[in-house]
């Protein structure tokens, strides 16, 4: 069976990112007057499963980052972001292997964040509100967050790294390669 190829194009790739969310949003909306539960119709079941889906893939995507990024801040573990600027740049001095650590704390608060606000809205809000959130801020609440990192970096560093989009992607592609190559560990 043989695999399909990763969309290479931008547009698909804004489309995935921009349009799905969108749709997803527009459903909800378009769902709300159907009740959740008073009887077991076919639309209200509908909306159970949609709207059920739409939650475990949202707090499934923010707790597995959270535990990525945060279970490497534990001692004697690398900081997610300071591995990423060693491979980017080589070894990092004092200065930005600090600025990094905290970095990879930023985003550890910002994915958890984000995880508590949609579980709150998810269970004592109106549905199209937790939608909203999901949908519609979601992408704009993370490079919101990029923006402001690098804002940071540029402010807080004497002399901040330069580095590309194209260059993070490709270094956590081959990182993402190397993983798939590894050989297994020993067998007990």
């Amino acid at each position: 069976m043989r695999a399909v190829p990763a969309a290479r194009s931008p547009l698909l790739a804004f489309l995935a990112i921009a349009v799905v969310p969108i749709l997803f949003h527009l459903t909800i909306i378009e769902t709300s007057s159907i009740p959740l539960m008073p009887r077991a119709s076919f639309a209200s079941l509908f909306k159970i499963g949609f709207v059920m889906a739409a939650a475990v893939m949202h707090w499934g995507l923010y707790a597995s980052l959270l535990a990525t990024f945060g279970l490497t801040l534990r001692r004697g573990h690398e900081p997610l972001i300071t591995g990423m600027a060693r491979r980017l740049h080589g070894e990092a001095d004092d200065e930005l292997a600090a600025y990094t650590r905290n970095v990879t704390i930023a985003w550890s608060v910002f994915f958890a964040t984000q995880l508590m606000l949609s579980v709150t809205l998810f269970c004592f809000a109106p549905l199209v509100v937790w939608s909203f959130f999901v949908n519609i801020l979601d992408i704009p609440l993370v490079v919101t967050m990029f923006a402001a990192e690098y804002a940071v970096r540029l402010r807080c560093l004497r002399h901040p790294p330069r580095h590309s989009l194209a260059m993070i992607f490709n270094m956590v592609s081959d990182s993402m390669r190397a993983a798939r190559t590894r050989p297994a560990g020993p067998k007990a």
